[in-house]
C-alpha cells in the first residue's frame, strides 16, 4: 500500500495541522546527572563486563563519528511523544501527518534540536519507512533549518535503502518519539560499555536501572545518541503498509523485515523509566550509518564483541501530542 501525494484524499474532518491536536505536558523527575551516573555505573555491571559511566562535557555532535544537526543535548530538554503505534497497527492511518518544526513551536523550543525515532513521511517518500529524526529547527532565530534526517525503506525486491529524507522534509507520519533540546553544549552522561552479559538490550537495561533507582512515582526521561562501535546488531525496517490488519505480535513479526548490520552504527534514542498513564513508547531507538545500514534497533547480535559509546541527557518534561484514544500494546518491541 503506497502513500503518494495524489493517492490520499484528505477530508475536512481529518486533522492535518498540529495546532488542532491534543497536547499535554507532564513533568519528569529530573535527578542530578551525577546521581544517574552512579546508579548506571552500579547497575550496568549486571549486563556488561566492562562499564564506565561519567558526567562529561558533550562532544561536538556535528562532527564525526556522530554527524548530528546540532552540537549538544542541553537547553530546555524534553521528550516529545507524538501519535503512536495504534495509528500503524492494526490498520495504518496515513492521514496522520506531523511536522517537526511545528512540534518545536508547540513544545516551546522553536529553534529546537530533535533526535530519536519514528515513522517516515509516507506522503513524501511514497511508502512506509523508518525515520531517524536529526534536525535543528531555525525557529525564530532567522537561521535555516538544518536537516540531517535519514530514513530506511524496503524496496520492491526486498532489499533495503537508507538515505537522507528527500526535499529536506521535516514531516513524519503516524508516530514520533524524540528527544528535544536547544542543541547547546553542556554536561551529559557518557557511557562506555563492552561485552554484553545480560539478556536485555542497552535501552531496556538502562530503563530498568532508572526505575529501580527512582521508582514509579519519579519517572525519568533520557535521550541522546549512542554509537555501536564494534560488532553487529539486529535491526528491522518496516515494509509498505500491510494490506491485512495486524492483530497480534506474531503478525507484526511476520510483516517486518529483519537485518543484521555491522558497526559502526549511529543510534538515536529516547526512553522513559516509567509510563505514568501517558501511553508512551517506553523506549525507541533508530540507527543510521555512513555505509548504508539503518533501521529500528533491537539488540546487538555479537555480545562478546560489541562496544557501545553513549551520550545522554535527562529530560525535564514530556510533551504528549495527539495521543490515540484507543490503544493497545501490540508491536511495541
Amino acid at each position: 500500500m503506497l502513500c503518494l501525494y495524489n493517492d490520499l484524499v484528505l477530508h475536512k474532518d481529518i486533522e492535518t495541522h498540529l495546532m488542532t491536536m491534543d497536547i499535554k505536558i507532564h513533568d519528569y523527575y529530573v535527578p542530578l546527572l551525577e546521581n544517574v551516573a552512579t546508579a548506571l555505573q552500579r547497575g550496568l555491571t549486571e549486563s556488561f563486563a566492562e562499564v564506565l559511566v561519567r558526567v562529561e562535557d558533550c562532544p561536538d555532535l556535528t562532527k564525526a563519528p556522530f554527524y548530528l544537526a546540532a552540537e549538544g543535548l542541553s537547553g530546555s530538554a524534553r521528550i516529545c511523544d507524538v501519535g503512536g503505534v495504534p495509528y500503524l497497527i492494526p490498520v495504518a492511518r496515513p492521514e496522520k501527518r506531523y511536522n517537526y518544526e511545528e512540534i518545536a513551536l508547540l513544545a516551546g523550543v522553536p529553534d529546537g534540536f530533535f533526535v530519536g525515532a519514528g515513522a517516515g513521511p509516507c506522503h513524501v517518500i511514497g511508502t512506509n519507512s523508518e525515520l531517524m529524526p536529526n534536525i535543528k529547527c531555525g525557529g525564530n532565530s532567522g537561521n535555516l533549518t538544518k536537516n540531517k534526517t535519514y530514513y530506511a525503506r524496503i524496496r520492491e525486491d526486498g532489499s533495503h535503502l537508507v538515505e537522507k529524507v528527500p526535499h529536506g522534509s521535516a514531516d513524519f507520519s503516524l508516530m514520533g518519539n524524540v528527544f528535544l533540546s536547544e542543541g547547546k553544549p553542556g554536561k551529559v552522561l557518557h557511557l562506555h560499555l563492552k561485552k554484553r552479559t545480560g539478556p536485555d538490550n542497552l535501552t531496556t537495561s538502562i530503563r530498568k536501572i532508572l526505575l529501580k533507582e527512582f521508582g514509579p512515582d519519579r519517572p525519568v526521561g533520557l535521550g541522546g545518541v549512542f554509537l555501536i562501535t564494534k560488532g553487529k546488531a539486529k535491526l528491522h525496517i518496516m515494509p509498505g503498509f500491510s494490506k491485512d490488519p495486524l492483530t497480534n505480535n506474531e503478525d507484526v513479526e511476520k510483516w517486518l523485515h529483519f537485518f543484521e548490520f555491522s558497526a559502526p552504527l549511529i543510534c538515536l534514542s529516547v526512553m522513559s523509566s516509567y509510563d505514568s498513564g501517558w501511553d508512551l513508547r517506553i523506549d525507541h531507538t533508530h540507527c543510521f550509518s555512513t555505509h548504508g545500514a539503518g533501521g529500528h534497533y533491537h539488540n546487538d547480535t555479537t555480545p562478546e564483541e560489541t562496544e557501545y559509546d553513549c551520550w545522554f541527557n535527562v529530560a525535564e518534561k514530556m510533551v504528549r501530542i495527539d495521543q490515540p484514544k484507543e490503544t493497545h500494546q501490540i508491536g511495541r518491541d
